[in-house]
């Protein structure tokens, strides 16, 4: 069926950011004392603060220092690390060709709002999108469902059947499939085209720009139901 509606990820699938995320949660854990590699931070991009915290801050910890660390994080990102985000390839064409076909687009973040609005800008595409959920939409973040579920109700009547979700992380096919959206998966977040595809990513692309050279037979345009 031709696709009414198509909802993005923003971080690491339309801007180039996961690695920034990812190393301002280094520093900011090590501020607090608390050490953890690159690496292991960078594969848990995709959850928010409080879906990311537990996986390396004990219970006793992160009731201590959580809220703190997260917030010395939020203006750490904010203070040296957004400057240096870039959209990438491809994402105002994309974004243009899918207005074209009468579309929708909705971005589905669980960021902040001025940064979700700085990335708009930066991509150039504020003019092209319908809807922004951000981390005010939603009581927890990927892989829970709550920001999706936020995303369709901006773009009611249309239902989950009538739209294609776009992510570059497991978590993002994990929260979607909850509430019946397919997700069309990107590589350019970092994340293994295996780990896209067990975690329930219907197609795959490059990025962006893939996305739009391929949008005539993509899922994007016609899904299955």
């Amino acid at each position: 069926m031709l696709t009414k509606a198509i909802i993005f990820d923003v971080d690491g699938t339309l801007v180039d950011t996961n690695g920034l995320h990812a190393a301002a949660w280094v520093e900011a854990f090590r501020h607090f004392g608390i050490e953890v590699a690159l690496e292991d931070v960078r594969h848990q991009m995709g959850k928010g603060g409080d879906q990311l915290m537990p996986v390396f801050l004990s219970r006793h910890i992160l009731d201590e220092k959580g809220q703190k660390i997260e917030e010395y994080r939020g203006n750490l990102f904010k203070q040296k690390y957004l400057a240096k985000a870039r959209p990438f390839p491809g994402v105002r064409p994309l974004f243009e060709r899918i207005r074209q076909e009468g579309q929708k687009i909705i971005l589905a973040s669980s960021g902040k709002s001025d940064e979700i609005e700085a990335y708009k800008k930066l991509a150039d595409i504020s003019d092209l999108v319908d809807a922004s959920t951000t981390k005010d939409d939603a009581e927890h973040s990927k892989p829970c469902p709550d920001i999706f579920r936020s995303a369709l109700s901006k773009i009611s009547p249309l239902r989950a059947k009538d739209a294609v979700v776009v992510g570059d992380s497991p978590f993002d096919a994990q929260a979607a499939a909850k509430l019946g959206l397919c997700t069309v998966g990107v590589l350019c977040g970092g994340f293994p085209e295996a780990e896209l595809s067990a975690a329930g990513c219907i197609r795959i692309y490059r990025d962006p720009e893939d996305l739009l050279q391929g949008y005539e037979h993509s899922p994007l345009r016609v899904h299955a139901t």
